[in-house]
């Protein structure tokens, strides 16, 4: 089994992005670990941006949402 830790030795961030569909209903598209040793660089808009990037162009941005997670 292979586990990433940070350099601390705690758990790692990440991201989960969901996509609401219209209907009420959330999928799960993706994860995103956190990799940036320096926590204070990271944005809302940067991980949307990631977001955006894995959902391509058939979602609708606005409809992409993301939970920050700790594994």
């Amino acid at each position: 089994m292979i586990q990433q830790f940070t350099k601390e030795g705690l758990g790692m961030t990440a991201y989960e992005f969901y996509w609401c569909d219209g209907t009420g209903k959330f999928h799960l598209i993706g994860l995103l670990p956190e990799r940036k040793s320096n926590l204070t660089r990271i944005t809302q808009e940067s991980v949307m941006n990631w977001g955006r990037s894995i959902a391509g162009h058939t979602l609708d941005a606005n409809s992409l949402y993301f939970i920050q997670v700790e594994l």
